[in-house]
């Protein structure tokens, strides 16, 4: 009996270990694949870029990046009639758009070639955990777990908010420089939280939510400060957004337990207001 429990085990042991070797191949092979150069709109960006929970997946996504074909630079893309590389990446900071290392994926910007004609940014909050920050402040309020080794200790001022401003000020001037030519917009995160009271489809208390509120309101302003010092276009999601909060009657983020998407992301409708936004901006510039 002793034995076949052992040869269960290691067989369940063996199991595992050829997976995660499936899977670690499968990113270092999607990894290496090179980008394509020749897109007339290239996305860069993070989770809200690239359409988390969305439904179904974008055709080519890395496993990590969970593209979505619901994101809103499909959508753009799409009304736009542009050929269309799509670059963002679930997760990734500005150093992944600009650098690369992200599960062994190269840098965003590589995808920027002489036929680009529109840039889309929507990064940042990753380099602040703003996001992850407020669904770890609501999931320690579930899980037993997390709430015993997660505290309420998180500081404005430990943001690295100058840091970012500086960072994303610079990767916008690196892709005006490889793109002349090209229109480039920087997307702000939208509007996540009410802007003043609470609810129960946040997840979080009122004194978090109060503190988060000074989270949001400090990265919208490093946004707004990139874009004008890199002189780029700004499609301010954040200020269009009010009234669209999670506690709104027609949200266009998800609360902290969705039924559909991803918690404390663009919902479907979300993700096609911001492209109709955007899109609305460039044709006022044209």
């Amino acid at each position: 009996m002793k034995i076949r429990i052992k040869r269960v085990v290691a067989s369940a042991f063996l199991i595992i270990g050829i997976f995660c070797l499936v899977i670690l191949a499968t990113l270092v092979y999607q990894g290496q694949v090179t980008p394509q150069t020749d897109g007339e709109y290239v996305a860069l960006g993070s989770s809200f870029s690239a359409g988390l929970g969305l439904g179904k997946s974008a055709s080519g996504s890395p496993i990590v990046c969970m593209r979505s074909i619901n994101g809103y630079p499909q959508k753009l893309a799409r009304m736009l009639d542009f050929s269309f590389v799509d670059m963002s990446c679930s997760g990734a900071t500005i150093k992944n758009v600009w650098h690369g290392g992200q599960a062994f994926l190269g840098p965003q910007i590589d995808a920027i070639g002489p036929n680009t004609k529109l840039v889309t940014l929507t990064a940042g909050g990753n380099d602040v955990d703003y996001v992850g920050d407020l669904a770890m402040l609501a999931y320690r309020y579930r899980i037993d777990l997390i709430k015993r080794f997660v505290g309420f200790r998180w500081v404005v001022e430990d943001k690295k908010f100058s840091r970012l401003e500086s960072d994303m000020t610079d990767v916008l001037k690196v892709i005006t420089h490889r793109a002349p030519r090209a229109r480039v917009v920087l997307v702000t995160y939208p509007t996540i939280l009410p802007p003043t009271g609470n609810c129960v489809l946040t997840g979080i208390s009122d004194g978090e939510a109060v503190l988060m509120r000074k989270v949001a309101k400090k990265f919208s302003e490093v946004q707004r400060a990139a874009a004008l010092a890199a002189n780029v276009i700004l499609v301010d999601m954040e200020g269009l957004s009010i009234g669209h909060d999670i506690c709104s009657q027609e949200p266009w983020v998800n609360g902290s337990s969705p039924t559909d998407g991803a918690p404390f992301h663009p919902t479907y409708l979300g993700a096609k207001e911001v492209a109709d936004q955007v899109n609305l901006i460039l044709k006022m510039i044209d």
